[in-house]
């Protein structure tokens, strides 16, 4: 297969899947990894995709699922600016929850030696804190997604029924002024759904990538969240959005 044509087929793949790794596409086009990642360069170079650790994705699309893979390695410097940045919302003897986003694992990187009550449905994040002595760790039930790394269904729900915390820590998709907080995924949408409903305050964790688009699956308007934490200062308009649902924001590195 000619170069050109297999790059044609990996961007069609792209529209399809909106994310593909190294190793799937060596083994669908029997050629090695090194050839795919110089196939995959060149069209981030066009513009075509976004290249990461271990593979691609694109933007495009409300039905936008990202592999957890794939999206552990992008924006990493980002993530670690907002995992510091809800540390200081974090006092000794709260109680938390914290997600299975990637931007949520960096949050338990920078709270792990605080003396506190961590709920999660990421395995991720379950191992991370595992080993923490002042740490009491709570991992939620449900059925385990490799595709998202945590936790998921009717299981989690009913075990998220059990609990109240202080404060929770969530992802999404995308954010827009339109249409306020949405995901790709109705299962993990509606996991969050479920911690605002058990929260005294909830914190949007978003790096700038995610604000300006819309997704498949409403999570929840902005009166529902108590702040937004991000990386780079957002534009004065989202300022004055957001002030209309009285959201702290916490742009500012």
């Amino acid at each position: 297969m000619l170069a050109a044509t297999r790059k044609k087929r990996i961007k069609d793949l792209l529209t399809e899947k909106k994310s593909v790794t190294v190793s799937e596409l060596s083994d669908k086009f029997n050629v090695t990894e090194e050839t795919i990642r110089r196939d995959l360069n060149a069209l981030h170079k066009e513009g075509a995709l976004i290249r990461t650790h271990g593979g691609a994705f694109i933007q495009e699309g409300t039905l936008n699922e990202i592999n957890y893979n794939l999206r552990e390695t992008d924006h990493i410097e980002n993530k670690r600016i907002i995992g510091k940045k809800c540390a200081q919302y974090v006092q000794n003897g709260d109680s938390i929850f914290l997600d299975s986003s990637t931007t949520a694992s960096f949050v338990a990187e920078a709270i792990r030696k605080k003396r506190i009550t961590v709920l999660t449905d990421s395995l991720k994040i379950a191992n991370m804190l595992s080993t923490e002595n002042d740490i009491h760790l709570i991992v939620t039930g449900g059925e385990f997604s490799p595709r998202s790394n945590s936790f998921i269904g009717t299981g989690n729900l009913m075990s998220l029924n059990q609990y109240y915390v202080d404060s929770a820590f969530i992802s999404c998709r995308y954010v827009s002024m339109e249409n306020h907080i949405t995901d790709s995924n109705d299962n993990l949408a509606l996991i969050r759904q479920k911690i605002i409903e058990r929260s005294n305050k909830t914190f949007l964790i978003a790096d700038y990538s995610k604000f300006d688009k819309t997704s498949f699956y409403h999570i929840c308007n902005f009166d529902c969240i108590y702040a937004i934490v991000t990386d780079k200062p957002l534009r004065p308009e989202w300022h004055s959005e957001l002030e209309k649902y009285n959201v702290i924001i916490n742009d500012v590195e």
